[in-house]
């Protein structure tokens, strides 16, 4: 008789042996591995390609206070007042902003714990929007510190280093991560729309002051982008001028300053500018980017394109620009198309996504900051008010006009005067709280000042401003200055009268976008001159003086109007404390100590790039799509002048200027005595100290400026170069102080175009000790008995086109 067999006793075995051969073929799945966990090059190795290639490619640009795109839009671009903005990245509109009003943001990838980090614009001053989500209950404004040329006007960079401070702590409780700035081109000509964002014309004081604002901004656990990198000198047809500069000029003024501030600071990033350089975009230039910056200066950094820089993203990746900004998918699909039929290595696109996550591991936001939204703006403000007294200029002293030492009653001329300009526009520009008006500085200093001519000021502005009409694009465009309003003779006669003293300011603004004019800009509007002609004649004529506040962002014309008056300020843009600290200047409680870091000429045909400025326009490719406003026209300019920029084509060719390079004067005076050279033969170094006294009644500082003149002998050279400087402390009268400089071959150095080396070449070198490029206090001598080729460099950058160089006969 058969057993009855269940069918579960039957299949039973066979499920089991089913299940056990499943688990033993689905194995557990790794975890991926995370960013900060693991060596960063375990996480490329861990990245797909399609990762890579977000990560070195921005979120993408929201256009503020814009709706989302419609799809369309996402995919073509946006039409904007003119002009079309590129294909946007959803991200940047489906993920909400950490900080809103900042200028873009990084991909996070989830999966390998890397977060998106966020940058935002401000040379000046952390650049966001002060109201979020449209509740004003809250507000983040931010300060407004003195501008870039201002700073550098301080001489100081231990002063600017405390601006850093607080400005990087702004940036920090902001909740950013690195800050667009700052900015380090030259001054190569007055009419630069950006100059007041950049520091000087020479590329030693430009080095010096970006390095100190950067090791204080750093300091506070936020990043730097040093911009833009390089001879991004104008802003006429920015996005496509050809910038045709030889070597040697290349070399020795324009990427100088960028060499000095990086090697002093080591800044998180760079920022590839938006020109080309000699032919080729600097974002697609492998030898600037790659050989000067990253092999021979060591940069360690990654470098970032500006907004919409360059054309080719493949070009890009190549060159070794790290990061595209604001970033749009095509770029991303380009890159990883490119690697796909390998025009990008693979090992190119690594060490771009290297540099990459290693800021990322340094930032706020991947180490979990609980930022506060709640910075000390009372405490920073008065950093910036502090800054701003000493880098004002005082140009003019006549009959000791300055500082009010009696005077009370003041009669308050000039549109700026209420009106005043903390900083330029675009995005240099600050969202900020308040600007102190030099009205408000002066009442707040215990002056009084006329009500009549405030009332009449003030409705005459406001009447102005309402009459303008509103503009889409008024970040990046200036208006015009306001026409000076009209003071009848009457009305001059009774404040002449009435008051102790005149004071009429001038005022010019500029930014982003547009480079300054001449008439009515650079030289004054017939409606100044004849305002200060008439001020200055209805108060001498009662024997008062006429003083001169200039809020500028750049360098005016001076000389066909001065001598009537006592005395001429040059306040700069001071940031939102301007007023304050203009008083502190008038009234004394602040000894002016700044100097020029730039030359104020003549007139504007003795800058040795007028004829060139800002180059010329070529005509548009047959079959091209005519310019946009955003990207321009093709143009190029050509540095004819070569070295020869600022102080340096003036002291040689003997042009006489209104004011010298490192021109500036004090309440008190100084004797400069005892300039030793610790040997007359050049040994591996020479060390030079010189006393400075203060032989004046009031207590003050000095700036001390060392040049050098070398010898000519294979190459020409300036009559003189800036070689060194330093700030006494503050003196008391009768107080002196030694300072030392010591001198190395890097500081006798000029750069041989023909060896593609930094050359000393031997003979006497001539010490100068100034109080400015063109008064110089004691000279000394010393001998380099020999040549010394001081480093070898690559030989790249080379024009494309042979340039006729301005040079001494």
């Amino acid at each position: 008789m058969m057993k009855k067999v269940s069918i579960l006793a039957v299949l039973f075995p066979l499920l089991c042996f089913i299940s056990i051969n499943a688990s033993a073929q689905k194995k557990p799945k790794a975890a991926a591995p995370q960013l900060g966990k693991v060596p960063v090059k375990d996480i490329i190795k861990a990245m797909t390609l399609e990762e890579k290639a977000k990560l070195v490619v921005g979120m993408g640009f929201k256009m503020p206070g814009m709706p989302k795109p419609s799809p369309k839009q996402m995919k073509e671009g946006i039409d904007i007042g003119g002009f079309k903005l590129p294909p946007s990245d959803e991200d940047a509109y489906n993920i909400p902003e950490k900080v809103p009003g900042a200028a873009g943001r990084t991909h996070g990838i989830k999966r390998l714990g890397i977060p998106s980090i966020t940058v935002s614009d401000g040379p000046a001053g952390i650049r966001i929007d002060p109201i979020r989500n449209g509740d004003s209950s809250k507000t983040y404004y931010a300060t407004a510190f003195p501008v870039g040329t201002l700073l550098a006007s301080s001489w100081d960079p231990a002063l600017v280093h405390q601006v850093g401070v607080a400005f990087g702590n702004e940036i920090h409780e902001y909740g950013a991560d690195i800050i667009l700035g700052p900015g380090e081109n030259i001054h190569r000509n007055p009419l630069g729309g950006r100059n007041f964002e950049y520091f000087s014309e020479d590329p030693l004081v430009s080095g010096r002051i970006a390095a100190a604002v950067i090791n204080g901004i750093q300091s506070q656990g936020v990043g730097t982008s040093i911009k833009h990198f390089v001879a991004n000198n104008q802003e006429t047809n920015r996005n496509s001028v050809n910038t045709i500069v030889g070597q040697r000029a290349l070399r020795e003024i324009y990427l100088k300053g960028f060499e000095i501030a990086i090697k002093g600071s080591h800044p998180w990033t760079v920022m590839s500018s938006y020109n080309k350089l000699n032919g080729t975009y600097t974002s697609e230039r492998h030898d600037l980017l790659t050989t000067v910056l990253k092999d021979e200066w060591g940069f360690k950094g990654l470098v970032m394109t500006d907004w919409f820089g360059g054309h080719d993203a493949v070009a890009q990746m190549n060159a070794g620009n790290d990061l595209l900004m604001p970033g749009n998918p095509s770029q991303s699909k380009d890159i990883v198309d490119a690697v796909k039929a390998g025009k990008i290595s693979q090992k190119q696109l690594d060490a771009n996504v290297e540099r990459v996550l290693n800021i990322i591991l340094k930032s706020p936001e991947f180490k979990k900051y609980k930022y506060s939204g709640a910075p000390n703006l009372k405490k920073n403000a008065q950093v910036s008010r502090m800054a701003a007294t000493q880098g004002m200029v005082l140009l003019k002293n006549d009959g000791k006009a300055l500082p009010f030492t009696s005077a009370k009653k003041i009669a308050l001329f000039g549109n700026t005067s209420y009106d005043l300009i903390a900083g330029g526009t675009g995005s240099g520009n600050v969202n900020k709280a308040y600007t102190i008006s030099l009205i408000q500085g002066l009442t707040n200093g215990g002056y009084t000042v006329d009500a009549n001519l405030k009332t009449a000021y003030e409705t005459y502005i406001n009447d102005i401003k309402a009459k303008r009409p509103k503009n889409a694009m008024a970040i990046f465009m200036s208006p015009p200055p306001i026409p000076q309003m009209t003071v009848t003779p009457d009305l001059l006669s009774q404040e002449a009268d009435h008051a102790d003293v005149a004071v009429f300011t001038i005022g010019r603004n500029a930014g982003e976008g547009a480079d300054r004019k001449v008439e009515n800009d650079f030289n004054l509007m017939d409606s100044e001159k004849a305002l200060i002609k008439n001020i200055s004649d209805a108060f001498h004529a009662k024997g008062k003086k006429l003083v001169v506040v200039l809020n500028i962002g750049g360098v005016i014309e001076t000389v066909s109007w001065r001598d009537q008056a006592d005395a001429i300020l040059l306040a700069w843009q001071p940031g939102l404390e301007a007023g304050n600290a203009i008083t502190d200047v008038l009234s004394g409680k602040v000894n002016p100590s700044g100097k020029l870091a730039s030359t104020f000429p003549i007139t504007y045909d003795d800058v040795p790039s007028a004829k060139n400025f800002p180059g010329k326009e070529l005509p548009v490719p047959a079959g091209t799509p005519p310019p946009s406003m955003l990207f321009g026209r093709p143009s190029e300019v050509t540095y004819e002048e070569g070295i020869y920029v600022g102080y340096r084509y003036y002291n040689t060719f003997d042009v006489k200027t209104a004011y010298p390079f490192g021109y500036g004067l004090s309440y008190t005076t100084f004797k400069y005595s005892d300039l030793k050279l610790s040997s007359k033969t050049f040994n591996g170094s020479v060390t030079a100290t010189v006393t400075v006294t203060n032989t004046g009644d009031v207590a003050g500082r000095e700036v001390v400026e060392l040049y050098v003149s070398a010898p000519v002998k294979s190459m020409q050279k300036p009559e003189e170069e800036l070689r060194a400087f330093g700030k006494t402390k503050t003196l008391a009268p009768k107080a002196s102080q030694t300072l030392t400089f010591t001198l190395t071959a890097r500081d006798l150095e000029s750069f041989d175009t023909g060896r593609s080396a930094w050359v000393a070449e031997d003979g006497t070198y001539k010490v100068k000790i100034g109080a400015s490029a063109t008064d110089i206090k004691k000279t000394a001598k010393f001998d380099l008995p020999k040549t010394i080729v001081v480093e070898k460099v690559h030989n790249v950058l080379k024009p494309e086109v042979q340039i006729t160089e301005l040079a001494k006969k």
